[in-house]
């Protein structure tokens, strides 16, 4: 069982760049990815949205990727020439007016304002592009890591309410039976929608044998390791409309105990399957 809920990082360079992966997931009923990548890595989002599509299969994820070049190498320097050309004339302009003797000094050039400009590459290179998916892939780990070990926390509350659950449904199928004899007995002479005065409505041993069932299964589906969450969020609408069923047609006073339980653990429970995957 796995939490939806997790973090993951990573961060990777090589002699070029350094590539850093964060991952938050937090609970929702589908898988919604949302990437934060720089300018260069937007011909990458399918490729990063399909591998985190294939770890993260519920819950909304937000992947950042962050790109620092090492010491300057990524970017590239680039100089505006017609920039430079008004720069020239301008000063040809100026000498030429007030009759100024020399030439212009090449290191004036550094301080002409917006005439230097660096630019990140226009498209990625093989090698950063495999530093790019082998960082998400990392990050992807540590992040399936943390939703592993809060999973393992849900899972232990959710088993001990099911146990409880379990137990109702073992008494409440005992009440069935104590019900049926009971019918059985008074049925020659009062109807069985009129049983005991009032006291039933008819005989529960459908709903004990369905509602054993269904909480069978969901003992079963908390020990898998396949993701489970919106199987045991649907078994626990049916269990909880079993109970309401059983709780109408015999409102004993220990039939509506264990219902009452028995719908305390089913809530307890969707409050944790909340956040499961």
């Amino acid at each position: 069982m796995r939490s939806m809920t997790g973090f993951g990082q990573a961060i990777l360079q090589d002699r070029q760049v350094k590539v850093s992966v964060q991952i938050r997931s937090v609970n929702h009923r589908h898988a919604d990815i949302h990437l934060r990548v720089p300018k260069l890595y937007l011909s990458l989002e399918d490729e990063l949205r399909e591998q985190t599509r294939m770890r993260v299969h519920r819950g909304r994820t937000d992947v950042f990727v962050d790109r620092t070049p090492l010491k300057g190498r990524g970017y590239r320097l680039e100089v505006d020439d017609t920039l430079m050309e008004q720069y020239c004339d301008a000063l040809q302009r100026i000498k030429k007016r007030f009759r100024l003797e020399g030439e212009i000094d090449l290191g004036l050039v550094p301080r002409l304002p917006d005439l230097f400009q660096f630019k990140e590459p226009e498209h990625v290179e093989g090698s950063e592009k495999n530093l790019v998916l082998r960082a998400l892939e990392a990050a992807l780990k540590n992040l399936t890591r943390s939703r592993d070990r809060e999973g393992r926390n849900l899972k232990r509350n959710m088993v001990a309410e099911g146990r409880l659950l379990a137990r109702a449904a073992r008494n409440l199928g005992r009440r069935a039976e104590a019900i049926d004899q009971r019918l059985q007995e008074q049925g020659a002479t009062v109807g069985a929608g009129e049983a005991g005065g009032g006291n039933f409505k008819g005989s529960i041993n459908e709903e004990v044998v369905r509602l054993a069932s269904h909480v069978e299964m969901l003992s079963k589906l908390m020990h898998e390791r396949e993701p489970v969450g919106k199987k045991v969020d649907f078994l626990l609408q049916e269990v909880q409309r079993e109970l309401t069923t059983i709780g109408a047609k015999a409102p004993q006073l220990e039939v509506v105990r264990l219902v009452l339980g028995g719908k305390e653990s089913v809530e307890k429970i969707r409050e944790q399957v909340q956040n499961v995957e």
